[in-house]
Order: structure tokens, then C-alpha cells, then sequence
């Protein structure tokens, strides 16, 4: 296969994904000229076009696809895509065609990679590692699963040394990576779609920490079994390294860090929840074992801004919290909504969710019933497909799903009808939650809230 360097074009078909996205702008960042398609304008297509990449939202083969060669061309896509006109004009016409996963493991055979892989908290996870990484000067470029608010982007190049990346399961993306370090942050089953049962999804993992050339690179919260030795990490309890004395002063977080070599105490940040204690426990592992000194860290948490939808928070001078996220998991909807109960026991919790894919939602449906129960009240939207057809998945919908929620309040909703239905709830705090395009009601929220 050619080397990446060989090339000067890259066609991203799927581009305004965040992993492709992130793609692109590496390539965009080293000269190469970027291009790709997309079916839906987002504000991140949106981002990419403001960049200088040319995307098209049409699926036909046009004038500046066909003065592309194979020669000189790498045509980049997602495995979400399964047919399209585009892509099969490429197929026809000779041109390299990679999966994402394949070309970002390419790029990784060439650095000291840093890979967080896990169901849940690897993007907060490889973001933190990766401004921490800036704090320190590092030579890295990063590929993340969602936007820094410190970078403002999905990608940050200062140096091409070390990688930070983001390692997928789906698909079993994350085994094309050449991984030097990484973190496994959780193994709840996921993907069943992909994976079958939950046996083969957790041999997935332990297929991936088999990738680490040493034990001491990898680190994986304790219980994991991995299925082979590595550094341990834990909150509130003993391990290799651990977090402890866990408090909250204002709005502000204060942990202790421990491991066999050093102790310190009064580290602070911004980001709420006890699971996000644990993903900085983690990042300040490995990044310690690789050389970065603890002060060094402890700055860089302290100026640590989080990733949009992880737990965006707003508070209005009514009263009113609101809190959006990005959790499709029942454990992520578990870690949101107990954080939520922990920090306001006593107000009125509003929970608008998204389902994503049919698939999903059948294979965890009770587990997301009894995350939901947790709620004063709920208002469920219709299932957001992706990849899926509903026509594959009889019966199960959102209204199938609410059956299944024992709460005296609930209803279900389409998407264009439930900011209206906000407006007309009675809550304290208000968390919209999902994985699909119910992000496009946070705008319009926040300036009714900041108006109300």
C-alpha cells in the first residue's frame, strides 16, 4: 500500500462524521487538499467548509470528482455508508478506498500513540489527555471523538511525534490503531449489532490491549479483566493509582491523586460527576508515567474546559439549571442523572431523551427504563435511526420503550414538537440526553431560558 504522503488529494465520504472530520482536518493541516460529501448540513460541515474544505450534500458524481486520479487520490469513508453513487464511482474507477479506522491507524504506526478506548468516557478521556499533553509542550496532534472547548475543534496539531487518539469499538475500528499507551476506561457491552453478544464485545477489548507492546502503558480501571497484566486505576478506593477525598467548593471539584511514587493533594476543575474524577485519574496516570511532572498536570486540570455535550451546564439567573449530554447508554444515563441527584437532591428533574438506533434500544431497553425511573418526569423522543431502518426493527419504538418507564409523568415526543413541550413543563433542572441531532434544541433553550 502507498504511504499517505504519496498522495495530495483526500475525498472524505461521510466527512461531516467527528472521527472523519477529525481526519480531514489533519490532512488539511499538512498541505493535502481536502474534499468530501455529506447528506446533512451540521454546524460542524458547516465548520469544515469555513476551513476551506469543499463538501457536497448530494450524492452525484460531478465535474471536481471526475478530474480526481487514482494516482494522486485517497478516498477516505465511514462504515456507516453502505451504498452510494459516489462511492461506488470510486470502487469502479480504480482509486485506493480505506476505512477511516484503517487510514487514522496508519498515521499511529508512525508516532508514540496515546489510544483511550472504552464504552463510556474514552472521548472526556482522550481530550483530557490530549490538552494535557498541550500543557505540557508536547510534540502530538489529537483525533477526538467530540469538541475540545479548550481547541475548539475535534483536532489540535502541535507536532506529529505522538498521537492522542480516540479508539473506536465500533466496528472494531480500534484494531487497526498501533497503540504505545492506552487507557481502557469501561467494557459495557455496546454495538451487539457489530458484535453479537456481549463475549465477543468484550474480546474485542482484550484484543486491543493485546496490541501494547508493554504492561506498563497500559491502564485500565480496576475490575476490568483485561486479560492481561496492567497498571490499575481506581476513585475511592486502592489501586495503582488512585483519587480520593472527593469534595465540592463552590462549583468547583477538589480530589487527592496517589500512586506508589507520588501523593497529591487539592487538585481542582470545573467538570462535575465522580465518573469524570476517574477519567482524570486515568489521564493523570499515564501522562505522569510518561514523564509529565505532577505540577505541570495539576495546572492543566485546573484550566481544563470540558467537551461540548459532556455535561453542559447552564445556570439562569430564574433558578433554572440546564444540563445537555451526550450519553446513549444506560451506565451513561446512569453516571449523568446520579450526578445530577447528587449535586440538586432536592429539585424537580426534567430528562428529554433521544434513543439512538433501534438497535440499541432493544438489546438495553430495560436497563434504559430503569435509568429513566430516575426522572421527575420524561419526555422521550422518537428513536434517532443513523445507519438504521426502522422497517428492520418491528415494534420497537419510543412509545414501546415508554411502556417500559414507570413514571406517573411521561410522554413522547417527535423533535419539532418538544421545545414547546419544555416550554410547558414544570422543572428545576433540564436535561436534554442523546446521541443524535437532539442537539439542535440546545440554541433555542438556552435563550429562552436566558430570557425567562
Amino acid at each position: 500500500m502507498k504511504p499517505l504522503n504519496t498522495y495530495q488529494n483526500f475525498y472524505f465520504i461521510g466527512i461531516g462524521g467527528i472521527g472523519m472530520s477529525a481526519l480531514a482536518r489533519y490532512f488539511k493541516s499538512i498541505g493535502g487538499n481536502v474534499a468530501g460529501y455529506d447528506k446533512t448540513q451540521t454546524k460542524l460541515t458547516s465548520a469544515l467548509i469555513s476551513e476551506g474544505i469543499d463538501i457536497v450534500f448530494k450524492d452525484e458524481i460531478s465535474p471536481e470528482i471526475r478530474s480526481l486520479t487514482p494516482e494522486n487520490t485517497l478516498v477516505i469513508y465511514t462504515p456507516a455508508i453502505k451504498k452510494l453513487d459516489i462511492l461506488h464511482y470510486f470502487d469502479d474507477h480504480g482509486f485506493t478506498v480505506l476505512k477511516r479506522a484503517k487510514v487514522l491507524g496508519m498515521i499511529t504506526e508512525n508516532t508514540d500513540c496515546i489510544a483511550v478506548a472504552g464504552t463510556h468516557g474514552k472521548t472526556t478521556t482522550s481530550s483530557l489527555v490530549a490538552h494535557l499533553c498541550n500543557e505540557a509542550n508536547l510534540p502530538f496532534s489529537c483525533f477526538l471523538g467530540g469538541i475540545s472547548e479548550n481547541f475548539k475543534s475535534n483536532f489540535h496539531f502541535n507536532g506529529s511525534e505522538i498521537s492522542v487518539v480516540e479508539a473506536d469499538e465500533y466496528d472494531r475500528s480500534f484494531l487497526n490503531l498501533a497503540p504505545d499507551w492506552a487507557i481502557v476506561t469501561s467494557m459495557d457491552a455496546d454495538h451487539l449489532d457489530i458484535y453479537g453478544d456481549k463475549a465477543n464485545f468484550e474480546k474485542g477489548f482484550r484484543d486491543f490491549a493485546q496490541l501494547l507492546p508493554e504492561n506498563n502503558h497500559l491502564f485500565i480501571r480496576k475490575g476490568i479483566e483485561i486479560g492481561r497484566n496492567a497498571k490499575t486505576y481506581a476513585v475511592n478506593e486502592e489501586a495503582d493509582f488512585y483519587s480520593n477525598n472527593i469534595r465540592e467548593i463552590g462549583d468547583k471539584i477538589y480530589f487527592d491523586f496517589h500512586s506508589a511514587n507520588a501523593d497529591a493533594s487539592d487538585f481542582v476543575w470545573e467538570i462535575p460527576g465522580i465518573h469524570n474524577v476517574e477519567n482524570a485519574t486515568a489521564a493523570i496516570a499515564l501522562l505522569n508515567s510518561f514523564g509529565v511532572d505532577l505540577e505541570t498536570l495539576k495546572s492543566g486540570i485546573a484550566n481544563f474546559k470540558g467537551i461540548k455535550r459532556r455535561y453542559t451546564k447552564h445556570q439562569f439567573a430564574n433558578g433554572k439549571i440546564y444540563i445537555d449530554d451526550y450519553a446513549h447508554h444506560p451506565t451513561e444515563l446512569n453516571a449523568v442523572i446520579g450526578s445530577i441527584k447528587h449535586f440538586y437532591p432536592e429539585k424537580k428533574l426534567l430528562v428529554v431523551f433521544q434513543p439512538h438506533l433501534f438497535s440499541r434500544t432493544r438489546d438495553f431497553a430495560e436497563g434504559f427504563a430503569n435509568s429513566l425511573n430516575q426522572a421527575d418526569e420524561l419526555l422521550l423522543l422518537d428513536i434517532y435511526p443513523a445507519r438504521e431502518l426502522q422497517e428492520n426493527f418491528e415494534g420497537v419504538t419510543s412509545k414501546w420503550l415508554l411502556d417500559k418507564v414507570i413514571l406517573d409523568k411521561k410522554e413522547v415526543s417527535t423533535l419539532e414538537e418538544a421545545f414547546n413541550k419544555i416550554k410547558e413543563k414544570d422543572f428545576d433542572v433540564l436535561l436534554t440526553v442523546g446521541a443524535g441531532n437532539i442537539d439542535t434544541l440546545y440554541d433555542e433553550i438556552v435563550e429562552w431560558l436566558t430570557g425567562n
